[in-house]
């Protein structure tokens, strides 16, 4: 689950969104998300919030089961380009730890969101939550979970150190990848009751063919390629793509080695 300008949580507090190239390059994120929808299981009518809605490909999903949605990201490049692709639907510029609605809501959904937020700014996002949902309100969400794209991460690193000749901190990883249990407790100690959680790997082939990974990198480990001058970022890249080819390399296409971590919890008071 992406401009000219630094942008805030809720989609990365760090990184630069080009909200046409999440479109255009990147559409498996939106893809991969619509079995969320079936989760979350919108009625007619519900008010739903979709927290970090992007571009609004499952904002739109939302609606069209009959529930009035709200989309609010963060990056204003994402929600004009969401505004643009469904004019019908309410979009807004919010970020996920500061957020307010006028009225409590019948359920908050988030996809491909939480791990953009740091460790520190989770309960935050969590205590949001709960004041945007009326007693007996759901939350359903899915982020990247502990080992997610592990392969990945583990090349960057090896690549990084090569291209600066000196060992990287681990403190320079920019996600937040929890267990089940560390994030479980962030929703219980905010008042949400964890009623379903689920760590899965799902290998997920990229776009762009044997431009995937280069672009997947450029995309969401931007972080990552600040490290180095941009007179060096191609090298860092090509060093990370040999160090991972043998494994998320075939048949013509990069794979990114996701291990995602999905919830459903609800505000009981």
């Amino acid at each position: 689950m992406t401009s000219s300008e630094r942008e805030v949580p809720s989609r990365g507090s760090r990184v630069t969104w080009d909200a046409t190239a999440y479109d255009t390059r990147h559409a498996y994120v939106a893809r991969y998300g619509a079995d969320l929808v079936d989760t979350l299981a919108p009625l007619w009518r519900e008010r739903v919030l979709d927290l970090g809605c992007g571009t609004g490909h499952l904002t739109a999903r939302i609606a069209a089961r009959g529930a009035e949605v709200i989309g609010i990201d963060s990056s204003p490049s994402m929600i004009e380009r969401a505004k643009s692709n469904y004019p019908g639907l309410d979009f807004r510029v919010a970020g996920a730890t500061d957020f307010e609605l006028a009225e409590p809501i019948d359920a908050v959904f988030s996809n491909a969101v939480l791990h953009w937020v740091t460790a520190s700014d989770q309960d935050s996002v969590a205590a949001c939550v709960w004041r945007a949902l009326r007693p007996g309100g759901r939350f359903v969400a899915e982020l990247g979970g502990k080992g997610n794209v592990g392969t990945i991460i583990a090349a960057l690193r090896a690549a990084l150190e090569t291209v600066r000749r000196h060992p990287t901190s681990p403190d320079l990883d920019a996600w937040y990848f929890p267990t089940i249990g560390e994030y479980a407790s962030v929703l219980e100690r905010q008042g949400l009751a964890v009623v379903h959680a689920e760590l899965f790997d799902r290998l997920t082939t990229l776009e762009n063919g044997d431009e995937g990974m280069r672009a997947w990198i450029e995309m969401f480990a931007a972080d990552w390629l600040a490290l180095v001058p941009r007179g060096r970022r191609r090298e860092l890249i090509s060093a990370a793509e040999r160090r991972m080819r043998d494994t998320l390399y075939h048949d013509g296409h990069w794979t990114a080695d996701y291990r995602r971590l999905r919830i459903m919890a609800f505000r009981e008071s």
